[in-house]
């Protein structure tokens, strides 16, 4: 499968939004006691996306270097 930018945009954000529906759906899989929707929009989803961006930043630079060496 060839990924371009929509592609990966797409996944990136498929991921994002699983993630916090997950716990909007499912708040008794959380640890101590479910989370309240102002936290989870204002720190889980910002958190999520950072980390993410990060990992695939890596990820394709990872990629450019296995492709070229």
């Amino acid at each position: 499968m060839e990924l371009d930018l929509t592609k990966t945009i797409g996944a990136f954000a498929l991921v994002l939004a699983a993630g916090t529906g997950a716990l909007f759906a499912l708040p008794e899989l959380t640890p101590m006691a479910p989370m309240a929707t102002d936290t989870i929009m204002m720190m889980v989803l910002p958190s999520m996306a950072i980390f993410g961006a990060i990992m695939l930043a890596i990820g394709v630079k990872h990629g450019e270097y296995r492709a070229t060496n």
